[in-house]
């Protein structure tokens, strides 16, 4: 019979739950700026870290009705964002090394 080997959760007060995916400390947290559409009318998150992310309502594979409404878009501005880009750590061309 397999045995289970418990692992512990990390508490809040632990260093290492202050680390990215990629190890590195974490920094400001990201946070939305602004929205634009893009060429094709799909709504875009501006992001405070200089990304932009695409935030498409495509039920039933992207459910996010919130962004094609003005007042629940203007409500996420300032709000906490998980940038992607930044939690892989890629350098992005348009923004320089």
């Amino acid at each position: 019979m397999h045995r289970n080997k418990e692992r512990t959760s990390l508490n809040k007060d632990s260093s290492e739950s202050e680390l990215n995916p990629d190890r590195r400390p974490k920094a400001t947290p990201v946070i939305i700026i602004g929205f634009h559409q893009d060429e094709d009318g799909h709504w875009v998150a501006e992001l405070s870290c200089g990304h932009t992310q695409h935030l498409r309502h495509q039920p039933p594979w992207q459910s996010r009705a919130w962004v094609l409404d003005p007042g629940q878009r203007a409500e996420k501005i300032a709000q906490p964002f998980e940038c992607g880009w930044c939690a892989q750590g890629s350098v992005n061309d348009n923004l320089g090394d």
